[in-house]
């Protein structure tokens, strides 16, 4: 087993004082490169933007263990607010930018957030009356009714920040929401242990190339755990650069690297296939710098791996994980030697995993099971759902959920996802919250929603919908109703395509039986 050590010890370290660190170390290097604003920050400004935000928090009422909800894409002001909210205390719940009032307010109302930390084009058409403890709003860029300027936040104040309450392990880090399998998305309790133990599993010996001299560019969302402890803090942590970017876009994308220098691109598979397409194109630039794809967040090809690396010189790392566990749990190699991009790889160090039946006993090496795992970075719990906490961690063990085989070698790879999840760009689709959006429109009876595999984007949501009588099957009626979800759901959840059926066939207890969908496809 390669990877036996970490980092560093995790234990009684908090994400803050981390990037704090770096930031007394590496004064004038460059930590974070906004490319939506051209502003560019060294440590040294960095640190003192954090601890000026953490004060201008404290000094507006934030008090420990609240929640301050981010609301935003990619920018510095999300990262200093990320930063900010834990060393004043605060749990942070990150929003994607792209919600709709529907999915903002219920995040909001469930995690109780106090503060929102937005932007006034993020806010456009969104009510937040009515949620019981939000408190106040602040907006970074552009004004919004009943919201105070961002920079309010960042005046002068003498505050001192709060000593922690608990151990690191006791004490959130962060409160992403993950759709899960099934239901509406969850809130994840990630704590300080939890995140600085994968940041240090991830930078680990034999683990990631990942180094303090790398320029990384962040497309990648930061309200998703993968842009925030595969991308943002262990780059951080290490001394190393972060090219911000608030969206993908391939045209984009050859100039970033040239004039930035970048070295090393998280991707996920679709960005990969676009990045693919732009070297067939003889758009890709030949004096880059870069020495490494991460790919996760959905299956990788190991043929679009392979035709990247043969267009590009460059090689494609496959990696695994979720958010429960902070979220990586097993990566490949670029090492010559065990360099397999159709595998996730090796676990981490510290992390133990067992391929079971569902009986639980174990399985030999090459029989497909559910992958269940155990270690540091696993999270505390769901927030608010003890139920759903019981049924994935058990005896401490999580259930991932995930059918995978593992070799003679420890190298595992995946058979099956989550049996219900779509997969949309790398994006998670809970198909029950796309067809409880369906069921509140007046012509429908039922509905089901299933993913719909697809050379772009991994996979499409397909909803098959039965009407009521007196509603007509019809393209009229197919765009009516994608437009009734579009305005309450965020665009990747959105059905590509409705097909109408006499029926949802479901098993006797009533549950969807969506493999009988998918045979319709």
């Amino acid at each position: 087993m390669l990877r036996t050590q970490l980092y560093a010890d995790p234990h009684g370290r908090f994400v803050h004082d981390l990037v704090l660190e770096s930031c007394r170390r590496f004064p004038s290097k460059t930590a974070i490169v906004d490319t939506s604003c051209n502003r560019r920050f060294s440590y040294a400004e960095y640190g003192e933007m954090v601890e000026a935000l953490a004060r201008g928090f404290i000094a507006a009422g934030l008090k420990p263990g609240e929640v301050v909800a981010i609301f935003l894409c990619n920018c510095w002001e999300f990262c200093a607010s990320y930063h900010a909210a834990t060393l004043a205390g605060a749990i942070p719940t990150m929003l994607n930018p792209t919600y709709r009032e529907r999915e903002a307010r219920y995040q909001l109302e469930n995690s109780g957030a106090v503060f929102l930390i937005s932007d006034g084009s993020s806010l456009n058409g969104v009510n937040l009356s009515g949620l019981p403890n939000l408190r106040r709003v602040y907006t970074t860029r552009q004004p919004a009714a009943g919201a105070e300027p961002f920079a309010n936040l960042l005046r002068s104040s003498a505050a001192s920040f709060p000593a922690p309450g608990q151990p690191s392990d006791h004490t959130l880090a962060a409160l992403p929401y993950s759709s899960g399998t099934t239901g509406l998305p969850k809130g994840v309790m990630l704590s300080h242990h939890n995140l600085v133990a994968n940041v240090f599993q991830f930078i680990a010996p034999n683990a990631t190339d990942l180094c303090g001299n790398d320029v990384v560019l962040c497309f990648l969302p930061l309200f998703h755990i993968y842009g925030l402890n595969v991308i943002m803090n262990p780059a951080l942590v290490l001394g190393a650069t972060v090219v911000l970017v608030p969206r993908f876009h391939p045209q984009q994308l050859p100039g970033l690297l040239e004039q930035e220098n970048i070295t090393m691109i998280p991707a996920v598979p679709p960005a990969l296939l676009a990045m693919c397409q732009a070297a067939e194109a003889g758009e890709f630039p030949k004096n880059h710098r870069v020495r490494w794809v991460k790919s996760g967040a959905a299956p990788l090809a190991p043929e679009l791996a392979r035709r990247f690396t043969s267009l590009t010189g460059i090689l494609v790392c496959q990696g695994y994980g979720m958010t429960e566990a902070s979220p990586v749990t097993h990566i490949g190699y670029l090492d010559p030697q065990l360099y397999r991009p159709e595998s996730i790889g090796q676990p981490l160090a510290a992390t133990e995993c067992r391929v079971v039946d569902e009986l639980g006993t174990e399985l030999a090496a090459g029989q497909p099971g559910e992958l269940v795992m155990r270690g540091p970075q696993f999270m505390l719990g769901y927030w608010k759902e003890p139920q759903a906490t019981a049924a994935a961690l058990r005896d401490g063990w999580f259930w991932s959920g995930d059918v995978v085989t593992r070799d003679t070698q420890d190298f595992f790879f995946v058979v099956d996802r989550r049996k219900e999840m779509i997969k949309y760009k790398g994006f998670p689709v809970a198909p029950a919250e796309v067809e409880s959006v369906l069921l509140e429109h007046p012509g429908v009876r039922d509905c089901g929603v299933v993913g719909c595999p697809d050379a772009a984007s991994g996979e499409i949501p397909v909803a098959f919908v039965v009407l009521r009588n007196g509603s007509v099957a019809s393209e009229k009626m197919k765009e009516e109703l994608c437009g009734f979800v579009a305005d309450r759901l965020t665009h990747y959840k959105q059905p590509r395509a409705v097909r109408f059926v006499e029926t949802i066939p479901k098993t006797a207890s009533g549950k969807i039986l969506r493999r009988e969908l998918k045979q319709l496809l």
